[in-house]
């Protein structure tokens, strides 16, 4: 019975995954015939597959094929198709010069053209010839190159921000660097889907450990695909378990630029915008491009802001909830009362007031990014005032904790990097706890951990604390000050690049002219 049920179901493309390697480490056959039947059982059940039969004026018989969708049909009609079929060519090797078309490599093996075919490349069979054509064929639906929402540029930076195509975000960098320095190493991840990862570094500056560090990391990932930078960023950072991020995610060509020229390196994946930045430090991840667009007192004043944020964000609620719990003799008699009073009617210790306050913020928060842009500013204010009032209205919580998370709010706002940001809202509920439990000897032992974890971490292998500890006082001019350009001579220290000098001394050089 089940010897009929076989032939009545049809043969199978492939008895076993093992046949099917078995094809793939094979060479083509010189018959275009028995090629082209390999191919529709290695591609069986995916309909974009397109072959293409033609006869040259030599005789020969040829195929192409490609992936419909993944290629562009005018280059294959008016540059592959027409030259074979009305080209004057007498020699089989003169096909590669009959072809118009940019780049043209040969492949003998069918994981080679496998991989080929679905990277949108087109493969051109000759009859006769062990070895096929491979073409650059590829066009995909990209979207306009526009600014990135996540991070504006509030003054005279550049509006251009990544897209999902890897060529394309090198051609952006190597823009504002053209440079014959500036390098790209190009990797392949995945087992299922391989993706392209470019590697981009100035030769001359990087530090050459670290980069063989991170291309190790990546060239060891054995995963199905990598989909998200995100995904990847987490594959190769030193310390998983910590709110902090170590790589930092850029959508910003002249970001990434500006990076580059300090002796970082740029890790573009293709089919992602978000461009990976490393290493980093955490002070780094404080600086954006704005910060060089203005003057450098407004620009260091903006800077200790970014930095007050991050404590306010952190330690505002645990500080209201030690004030009211243990320490409420330091809090002046008249705001004491006016505390009193506004808490007279909660029921709920300050631990809970304020660990409420707080998820309604954060669902707020979250509401408000999920929805279309109108609705979602409009759920942010219309529900952050009618939700604040009608609590403190039914006895909820306290207008001071209303106050308290307004703050924090505000204060985790002004941080400027999104990765950052989502450690801190993580650290203030511990931070909480602590407060609730032990008081003001909560809060600085939590302080202490964080200052400690901070100490203790590393970005590929450049100290996360730098210039801080260890400590670099040339780094220093650049960190929670932004000190005027024609001082910052030298690149920062911390992520010990090759080559130090970034400038020379243009004001000594006025002078002695």
């Amino acid at each position: 019975m089940s010897f009929f049920r076989y032939f009545l179901r049809g043969k199978p493309a492939f008895r076993s995954q093992k046949q099917a390697d078995d094809i793939l480490h094979r060479r083509i056959d010189p018959s275009v015939s028995t090629n082209l039947q390999q191919v529709s059982r290695l591609f069986s059940g995916i309909p974009e597959l397109t072959t293409r039969e033609i006869s040259l004026k030599t005789g020969q018989k040829a195929a192409l094929v490609y992936m419909d969708g993944l290629v562009d049909k005018t280059v294959i009609n008016t540059d592959i198709l027409r030259p074979l079929l009305y080209g004057e060519f007498n020699q089989k090797d003169a096909l590669e010069s009959a072809v118009a078309i940019g780049q043209i490599k040969r492949v003998q093996k069918w994981s080679d053209i496998e991989q080929a075919l679905l990277m949108g490349k087109s493969i051109l069979f000759i009859d006769g010839h062990d070895s096929a054509l491979e073409l650059e064929t590829q066009s995909w639906p990209e979207r306009a190159i526009e600014e990135p929402q996540a991070e504006l540029s509030v003054k005279s930076g550049a509006h251009q921000g990544f897209i999902e195509t890897a060529a394309q975000n090198i051609a952006m960098i190597r823009r504002y660097i053209p440079s014959r320095e500036l390098k790209v190493k190009e990797l392949m991840v995945g087992e299922r889907g391989r993706v392209k990862i470019a590697l981009l570094y100035l030769a001359d500056v990087v530090n050459q450990q670290a980069l063989q560090e991170v291309e190790s990391r990546i060239t060891s990932l054995r995963v199905d695909a990598i989909l998200t930078t995100g995904q990847l960023k987490e594959l190769i950072e030193d310390n998983s378990f910590t709110p902090f991020p170590q790589l930092a995610i850029t959508e910003r060509p002249d970001t990434a630029a500006s990076h580059l020229l300090e002796g970082r390196f740029a890790i573009v994946v293709d089919r992602t915008p978000g461009v990976l930045i490393a290493p980093m430090t955490f002070s780094a991840f404080f600086q954006t491009i704005d910060d060089y667009n203005i003057r450098w007192l407004a620009a260091s004043f903006i800077r200790l802001l970014h930095f007050a944020g991050f404590f306010i964000a952190i330690f505002t609620p645990a500080l209201y909830i030690a004030m009211i719990s243990f320490h409420y003799e330091v809090i002046p008699l008249p705001l004491l009362l006016s505390i009193a009073e506004s808490r007279e009617r909660v029921p709920f210790p300050p631990l809970v007031e304020a660990v409420f306050m707080e998820l309604v913020l954060e669902m707020l928060r979250e509401a408000g990014v999920r929805l279309p842009a109108p609705i979602g500013q409009t759920i942010g204010v219309v529900g952050g005032i009618v939700i604040g009032q009608a609590a403190v209205q039914a006895g909820l919580v306290s207008n001071i904790m209303v106050i308290v998370v307004s703050i924090t709010a505000i204060a985790s706002f002004i941080i400027p990097n999104l990765q950052m940001l989502h450690g801190v809202r993580l650290i203030r509920f511990p931070m909480m706890l602590l407060a609730f439990a032990f008081g003001i000897v909560g809060i600085i032992s939590g302080m202490m951990a964080i200052f400690a974890h901070l100490l203790s971490l590393e970005s590929l292998g450049v100290p996360y604390s730098a210039p801080i500890s260890p400590l670099r006082l040339s780094d220093m001019k650049d960190t929670f000050l932004r000190l005027p350009m024609w001082m910052m001579k030298k690149r920062p220290v911390s992520i010990r690049p090759n080559q130090l000098q970034r400038q020379g001394d243009r004001r000594k050089r006025r002078e002695d002219q």
